[in-house]
């Protein structure tokens, strides 16, 4: 599944050029000579090919025109000069316009009402096209959902695809390969496997962190995973990111993408994991309430732990901390494995609260030249650059490994989502109740490690909180 575009000629001829330059034996003056002749050919049939998209865009966009209403404030002045960009090169009038932050639901109620209505909007996931899935046009057949590299992670309805993810994060079980090595080393270790890329489901990987747990002095660390912070503000990754793989299951199960009331069908999964988090730390269970996510990921990066919960982009983090000794090309991914049957085909949990979508109320030139528009943004070497530079990790197989993120986290996300024998788990948290659910759910997991309740007051909180709570948000 995993698609490689080939390098520019631009870039073959300066990968010569550097080759010609090993060699040693052409003089400087004949090799500079070789080097301009072979990059201005290179350069000019790279124009040619760049002139022959400009063609086909305009062809394919006469008469039309792109109105985007941008969502994040922070990339506005980008995509405005990228939008400006495009108009030069193709005649296509590109209209950038950006919502105050916080305003994007309202801000777009407002435009679509008006005669020059944005052709291109955002929407938040599956809650978000409910709303709007009046004003999404089916975008099945175009180039820009066939090159998103993880079709799951569409926004979907029957066989039509009406929002596709222009940014994704993801998260998972980030662990520091070099303690992983160090324990697969060990002659007395307890599994049969050799690597950590072995770990393929719950069974293996708590007979794995048992085992490191027992073994912590010999491998020179507090304890196998970081603190599971419970400091006020600090509980999202266990009442949210966490709480996401039993939803993620049962909403599959069922086939639906939210529901007003659970059975919490995989809440003995959510337990395995969790327990196994608290249970194998370097911090007592007692003190977990004290504990923030900047403490775990400090944790982690001074060498204490060999593994934490968190995303992408925990990277910053982990680099960021003074003292830190964990190399970036010991930094991989681990997906959250809870033992549901068949996990060994679950990837990362990959999402996204940024879908693209077509207005389906515009014109139909309007609309295939907003959809011109997104698909040079993504397949061109200048849309590219701005959308590896600005957004992030971008799911499209029109990027090489050069034109994606560098850091290793991000590298992680991209390698597992490409991988056509894995299935990203979606980020369903975006259908949770409300946060007052997910505060809730938070207390009673803290209560739950200091001993005060068992496991059934979580539950409670879980499915009971859950109904309350939409029901609330329904009124």
């Amino acid at each position: 599944m995993k698609k490689k575009l080939v390098s520019t000629l631009l870039s073959a001829a300066m990968v010569s050029t550097m080759l010609m330059g090993c060699g040693g034996e052409a003089s400087t003056e004949e090799s500079n000579t070789d080097t301009q002749e072979t990059t201005d050919e290179a350069a000019d049939e790279a124009e040619t090919e760049d002139a022959e998209a400009v063609e086909d865009t305009t062809a394919s966009s006469e008469g039309g025109k792109v109105y985007y209403l941008n969502f994040k404030p922070e990339v506005a002045s980008d995509w405005e000069a990228l939008a400006a960009s495009y108009t030069e090169q193709t005649g296509v009038d590109v209209k950038v316009v950006t919502a105050a932050s916080g305003t994007y639901e309202q801000t777009l109620k407002s435009e679509v009402a008006k005669t020059d209505a944005p052709t291109l909007f955002q929407i938040n996931g599956p809650i978000g096209y409910q709303s709007w899935k009046d004003y999404c046009l089916d975008l099945s057949g175009t180039d820009f959902y066939s090159w998103l590299t993880d079709k799951s992670l569409a926004i979907t309805d029957g066989d039509g695809v009406y929002g596709i993810p222009y940014v994704v994060e993801g998260y998972g079980i980030i662990y520091n390969d070099k303690i992983m090595r160090d324990y697969f080393a060990l002659a007395d270790k307890a599994v049969d496997i050799s690597s950590a890329a072995e770990i393929k489901n719950f069974d293996t990987l708590k007979a794995v962190v048992e085992d490191m747990q027992a073994k912590k002095d010999q491998l020179g660390i507090e304890g196998v995973f970081a603190s599971t912070s419970f400091k006020a503000g600090e509980d999202w990754r266990w009442q949210t990111h966490l709480a996401n793989l039993p939803i993620y299951y049962e909403f599959k199960d069922k086939a639906v993408s939210d529901a007003q009331e659970i059975e919490l069908t995989y809440g003995d999964n959510y337990k395995n994991i969790f327990d196994l988090y608290i249970n194998n730390s370097c911090t007592d269970k007692a003190q977990l309430g004290t504990k923030s996510v900047e403490d775990s990921m400090a944790e982690f990066a001074l060498g204490k732990v060999a593994m934490v919960q968190n995303g992408n982009w925990g990277w910053g983090q982990i680099s960021g901390t003074d003292g830190n000794v964990v190399a970036a090309e010991d930094v991989k991914f681990l997906p959250i494995y809870t033992g549901v049957e068949g996990e060994e085909g679950q990837g990362l949990c990959v999402g996204t609260e940024n879908y693209m979508c077509v207005n389906s109320q515009a014109s139909e030139a309007d609309q295939q030249a907003t959809i011109d528009f997104v698909e040079w943004v993504f397949n061109s070497d200048e849309g590219k650059a701005f959308a590896t530079e600005k957004l992030g990790i971008v799911p499209f197989s029109t990027f090489t490994d050069d034109e994606k993120p560098s850091d290793p986290l991000g590298l992680e996300v991209s390698r597992y989502m490409e991988d056509s024998a894995l299935t990203s788990v979606s980020w369903n948290f975006t259908a949770f109740p409300s946060q007052t659910f997910k505060d809730e759910l938070g207390y009673a997991l803290l209560d739950y490690c200091n001993g005060t309740a068992d496991w059934d007051s979580v539950t409670t909180a879980f499915v009971d909180g859950w109904k309350l709570e939409k029901e609330a948000s329904a009124e």
